[in-house]
């Protein structure tokens, strides 16, 4: 997106394990402009020049994310919070939110005014987040924009049945080198991930419409394996990523 054209009523930055993301929105809250780029160890310095590149002022900050505490901003608030409100505004009714992104997966239920009925997370392993795929698939030297055709192609799936990223690691290399087809390995990584997602939203999603945000939201083969998984159809949101970051900045408006 480009600097905004419009006046900027407030900044969101959500800072993530994986990539950090800024948007400004006017005082409707419509996004004006976002960035997105991998996150920087020296998160201050990342975030001031990303601020900076949107051309915003002294607009106010909402911080979110696992290093909004690094974050000069004049709200800092749980990514719990944000999702909720920013899923709220982009699909504009309640339902069933689950971000998936690569430190930790978020299911929230949100009630009919944007607010927060419930939440689960799977923050204790990777094996539950996108850091799962990412690792392994980075191990097949599969990049992300073969994934969905990957998929397709394969004749079967090939069970991958370890519950964790490392020894997930090690059984799809033992897969490979028995012969198993690449195609039916990533597919078996997919639904591997997508099962144990859904046994943590199985209960939350029940008779809800299911949202999905984060950066593993831009996989259609993850999100196809979710709802396949769920036995429902899943309402990827516009710029998923930015989910986090606009309710960080609807947030600062509100108050």
């Amino acid at each position: 997106m480009t600097a905004p054209t419009a006046p900027v009523a407030a900044l969101g930055v959500d800072v993530g394990s994986t990539s950090c993301k800024v948007v400004a929105v006017d005082a409707a809250g419509r996004i004006l402009a976002a960035r997105v780029e991998p996150s920087d160890p020296r998160i201050e310095p990342q975030v001031e020049r990303l601020l900076a590149t949107l051309g915003a002022g002294n607009a106010p900050v909402g911080a979110t994310g696992y290093g909004r505490k690094r974050v000069r901003a004049g709200r800092v608030l749980t990514e719990i919070t944000c999702h909720a409100c920013g899923a709220f505004a982009r699909a504009g009714r309640p339902g069933v939110l689950v971000d998936m992104g690569g430190q930790d997966t978020k299911v929230i239920r949100i009630g009919p005014g944007g607010e927060v009925l419930d939440f689960a997370m799977n923050d204790k392993c990777a094996a539950g987040t996108g850091r799962f795929l990412e690792v392994i698939l980075a191990r097949l030297q599969v990049p992300l924009a073969e994934v969905a055709d990957r998929v397709a192609r394969a004749a079967r799936s090939v069970p991958v049945s370890s519950t964790c990223t490392v020894f997930a690691e090690s059984e799809v290399i033992s897969l490979v080198a028995s012969g198993e087809p690449l195609e039916g390995i990533v597919k078996g990584l997919h639904q591997a991930l997508a099962a144990r997602v859904a046994g943590l939203a199985r209960g939350a999603a029940a008779g809800a419409e299911v949202f999905m945000s984060g950066g593993v939201a831009l996989n259609a083969a993850m999100v196809s394996a979710l709802a396949e998984a769920l036995g429902r159809p899943i309402r990827v949101l516009p710029d998923p990523q930015l989910v986090g970051a606009l309710g960080a900045a609807l947030a600062v408006i509100a108050r």
